[in-house]
């Protein structure tokens, strides 16, 4: 049967079975240095629509035999697009092979880390929102926040919370920094904005959050520092709602609740609660947020992730040591080629890649860009069953069950 991932994929992974057949593997941490990844071994392809693809494929990583998944797609296949799935809010999670259902993609994998758990801020709730920006059809949902209140492993030196994978209107995929570029501006003043719809402003700032946010309560917003995660929440914090361009009401409470259309409810903490204090009911008010992108290229689908692979090349700094159950994408070709990965869940049995094993695998399936997003239990992959049109995860999950999710990566075929 001919392969249905684009005459282009076929080429690239030919090559790579070439290249894993006498068991090379480039690349490493740095200069000169080598991960102990070896023989990555890729089944045969498998058509899940035109233009996107999927293999079962395992690898001998330093801490043993490990079994994964990858999808390609072909991106310059008209066919072909890419989006984010959501369950509708930032502070939402559901398992990924719903959203992949509901939205109707053909493949899919968990994306960012995210706020799964707040033991350090007694009676403050996990929000699920996601570390890292996200921008979906097009529109911005969220920006980064700070460096030092995110999740998952630490940063490779030179790397943030801003670093993103994406598509933009070209159809070509690149990794990019998106940071936020907002202000509130009354008659008489103007801010800037410090934070859109994440779960942590940065100390003395601004937060702004539309009914994209959900219904979670915005107090974890003003807790935690711009380097210390789980320090003490600020116990200067100020909120005010802003509907149709006036504001409507302040208080020193910050509350919860499904935010209005129409309506965007600011949170300052410290400097930036005093700034709200001064606001006066029924003053016009005008919110402005957006995200720009190093590159000054648009997006229409992006989402957070640190890089471990860029010109062909991991990252100096990666993890060597700790071998856990990995999610990641990847960019080859120029950007026409994107390729989803995802380990077996096998955490407990201490089996799994490192940071550094995962951009050599990248690497070797023939990415020469890609960035490691959230593990763990967290780790899915979602192909649709072309036969039933059922959405199907293809990877075993830690503890053996879908981890619900805040959003994902999703392949569409049209």
């Amino acid at each position: 049967m001919r392969s249905v991932v684009g005459a282009r994929t076929a080429v690239a992974v030919a090559a790579t079975v070439g290249v894993v057949a006498a068991g090379v593997v480039a690349g490493g941490v740095g200069a000169g240095q080598a991960t102990a990844v070896d023989k990555v071994r890729l089944a045969a392809d498998v058509p899940v629509a035109p233009g996107i693809g999927y293999r079962a494929f395992s690898v001998t990583g330093s801490h043993g035999v490990v079994s994964g998944h990858l999808v390609t797609a072909d991106l310059t296949n008209r066919r072909v697009s890419v989006d984010l799935l959501t369950p509708g809010t930032v502070s939402s999670r559901v398992p990924l092979s719903q959203m992949v259902a509901a939205q109707g993609a053909v493949a899919g994998v968990n994306a960012d880390f995210f706020n799964i758990e707040e033991s350090q801020h007694v009676g403050v709730a996990p929000t699920n929102s996601a570390v890292g920006p996200a921008v979906a059809h097009g529109e911005a949902l969220k920006a980064a926040v700070p460096d030092g209140q995110r999740f998952g492993p630490g940063l490779p030196p030179g790397t943030s919370t801003r670093d993103v994978i994406g598509v933009g209107y070209d159809k070509r995929a690149r990794l990019d920094e998106l940071t936020l570029k907002g202000s509130v501006r009354t008659r008489s003043s103007a801010f800037d904005l410090g934070g859109f719809n994440q779960y942590a402003v940065p100390e003395g700032g601004v937060g702004a959050f539309t009914p994209k946010w959900g219904d979670v309560s915005r107090q974890r917003a003003v807790c935690g520092t711009d380097t210390v995660r789980a320090a003490a929440c600020s116990t200067d914090a100020y909120e005010v709602t802003v509907r149709n361009g006036r504001v409507v009401s302040g208080s020193a409470t910050i509350g919860a609740g499904a935010i209005a259309e129409g309506s965007v409810v600011l949170v300052g903490r410290e400097a930036g609660a005093d700034r709200l204090r001064a606001l006066r009911t029924g003053e016009k008010v005008t919110v402005v947020d957006r995200l720009t992108s190093t590159s000054g290229k648009r997006f229409e689908f992006a989402v957070g992730g640190f890089p471990v692979l860029r010109d062909g090349e991991p990252l100096p700094g990666l993890d060597t040591k700790a071998a856990a159950t990995r999610t990641a994408a990847g960019i080859g070709d120029r950007g026409r080629l994107l390729y989803l990965l995802v380990l077996d869940g096998s955490a407990e049995s201490g089996a799994g890649l490192t940071v550094a094993e995962v951009a050599d695998v990248l690497d070797t399936v023939g990415a020469d860009a890609g960035v490691n997003l959230d593990g763990g239990g967290s780790s899915t992959l979602v192909t649709r069953d072309p036969a039933t049109g059922a959405p199907v995860v293809r990877n075993h999950p830690t503890g053996g069950a879908e981890r619900p999710v805040p959003e994902g990566i999703g392949l569409f075929s049209r």
